[in-house]
């Protein structure tokens, strides 16, 4: 079944090229509102083609803007007209078809002089250790193009044919914060992934420093500090979601179990201190990476009911709470809480659907 994916890639354009790429975003955007507006005026769809938009766009470009527009007007229709949308982040997007990718440029057509003229913009992989070279060999899809602050990326989709397996072992994930990642296979293998003390030590460092950075009134290195604090962050769940894909086929396993999102916030256990690290902390992002990865070595993901996976015992059922980072249960069994977790996830009851954010 395929996968999609999304990859981003920095640009790099020139001065005229950035020019061209605000006008274009700022025009498609406001196409989309237009149309949006139209159809909700005549409580329809439209059937408006490229050739009825007398806008700046290349006519690829223009098709694409219809069609958003319609996905649009159909969540408006969802919601009975009670709701008005209005776009307001710059963005154009190109089908597959009107752009290529060599790895060094993205070339789609621009319009230049009123004229759409295919253009090459130097691009450069986001991350360093080039994990997305593999993955942008596959069949590629849309091209998204937006701007944050002074930088400018492409998003693009990748469509990827996986196949998953049909054995029947399963494994448990269990995510947290001061363990990042437990597994716990149906043969009993355990395996703790990530450094929870670590990561926690980032972002009490990070945070320390946009403080001082804060009171001195310097606006650019706090969003600096951010912004390089989350891409810290989202490097060590890349790492955690490959040591546990990796392990999975090491033991030939064919599902991975993780629980379902939905109110992770108000469910997982913490504390006062870590409350903070709580609400900052990106269980979602974990969990989409694990997904994917798993998915691309023929791992199915299934995400199961959350309810008292940590309190239930394993061995008799009895229901106790930890105390400490230590689980015992009147029966005899004992282990550390999170081993617990991902040994109930294992069997809970699956959920349909995706998991919600967190």
């Amino acid at each position: 079944m395929p996968q999609t994916i999304t990859v981003k890639v920095k640009l790099l354009p020139t001065k005229e090229q950035i020019l061209i790429l605000r006008e274009m975003s700022l025009t498609y955007i406001s196409t989309i509102n237009t149309l949006v507006s139209e159809m909700m005026v005549e409580k329809k769809s439209t059937k408006k083609t490229s050739k009825d938009l007398s806008v700046s766009l290349p006519s690829a470009v223009k098709n694409q803007a219809i069609k958003d527009a319609k996905s649009v007007f159909k969540k408006v229709t969802k919601s009975k007209f009670t709701i008005i949308p209005v776009l307001k982040k710059p963005v154009c997007i190109w089908n597959n078809q009107n752009y290529s990718f060599d790895f060094t440029h993205i070339s789609m057509p621009l319009m230049i002089n009123g004229k759409a003229t295919k253009t090459p913009i130097r691009a450069l992989l986001v991350d360093k250790d080039n994990r997305n070279f593999d993955l942008l060999k596959h069949k590629l899809g849309t091209l998204r193009i937006t701007q944050k602050a002074n930088k400018w990326m492409a998003q693009i989709s990748v469509n990827i044919s996986t196949v998953e397996g049909t054995g029947l072992k399963v494994m448990g994930v269990d995510l947290g914060l001061k363990v990042p990642a437990v597994g716990v296979t149906d043969d009993e293998k355990v395996r703790f992934f990530g450094n929870g003390r670590r990561n926690k030590y980032k972002k009490r460092k990070y945070r320390s420093e946009r403080k001082a950075l804060g009171k001195k009134k310097k606006i650019n290195a706090l969003r600096n500090s951010k912004d390089k604090e989350q891409r810290w962050m989202k490097n060590q769940d890349h790492k955690t979601s490959r040591e546990i894909v990796n392990f999975a086929i090491s033991n030939k396993i064919s599902v991975i179990r993780l629980e379902q999102l939905a109110n992770i916030r108000q469910t997982a256990r913490t504390s006062r201190k870590n409350e903070k690290n709580l609400h900052s902390w990106s269980f979602f992002r974990l969990s989409q990476f694990i997904e994917y990865k798993a998915k691309l070595s023929g791992i199915k993901v299934e995400f199961v009911n959350p309810s008292y996976t940590s309190q239930i015992c394993p061995n008799c059922s009895e229901i106790n709470k930890a105390k400490d980072r230590k689980y015992y249960c009147k029966c005899g069994f004992k282990k550390h809480r999170d081993i617990v977790g991902a040994m109930n996830i294992r069997y809970a009851p699956v959920i349909d659907g995706n998991s919600q954010s967190a």
